[in-house]
């Protein structure tokens, strides 16, 4: 059986034996947050225990490192509904220790994609139709200085609530301490 039968036929008793029961809720969070944090396995319970918020309480955006790496992408669209449309308040930015993304080289991803069938024709391409992908697929060296660039981007964004409050955090994905790198509600009105 694929993956995919799995999850389904699962699904199939999930829903009747009404399992979906406990997590119901509204689509507004009842702690009025969204959270921005990385899609790493290890966090995708971890990060809502540690801190104490159950299902309904936050909204959740993941990507790859918890970085806002563009004023104008999916990501801040998503923050930005999430606040105006969905009753967030604050706004978390949580990344951890022992990223995939800390050092990740556009080097190695080129030649991962290259093993999986990607040509050079096509990564010349994109760079000369002046696409910076070599930067896009970097990561970054310092999770605290990753964090305090997509708080501040965040922070500045032009169509953000000036004075919502942005924090930044640390989590360690073994243990689940959460350090703080800025405090939110010291920065709320300060660009």
């Amino acid at each position: 059986m694929t993956l995919l039968k799995d999850i389904l036929s699962f699904n199939e008793t999930f829903v009747e034996n009404k399992e979906f029961e406990k997590f119901t809720t509204t689509k507004f969070p009842n702690k009025r947050v969204v959270v921005l944090t990385c899609m790493d396995t290890r966090l995708v319970e971890l990060v809502t225990e540690a801190m104490n918020f159950k299902n309904g309480d936050v909204k959740i955006v993941r990507n790859a490192g918890a970085i806002v790496n563009h004023p104008f992408g999916s990501i801040m669209r998503s923050l930005l509904v999430a606040v105006y449309q969905l009753q967030a308040d604050e706004v978390l930015i949580i990344g951890h220790h022992d990223c995939g993304m800390s050092s990740l080289s556009s080097d190695a991803m080129f030649a991962a994609m290259k093993e999986r069938g990607v040509t050079q024709e096509i990564i010349d391409t994109l760079r000369h139709a002046g696409i910076n992908v070599d930067k896009w697929l970097e990561g970054f060296d310092s999770v605290e200085e990753s964090v305090i660039h997509s708080v501040n981007l965040v922070k500045s964004h032009p169509l953000m609530v000036p004075d919502i409050p942005v924090h930044g955090l640390v989590i360690d994905p073994a243990t689940g301490k959460l350090d703080l790198v800025i405090d939110g509600y010291e920065n709320a009105a300060v660009l």
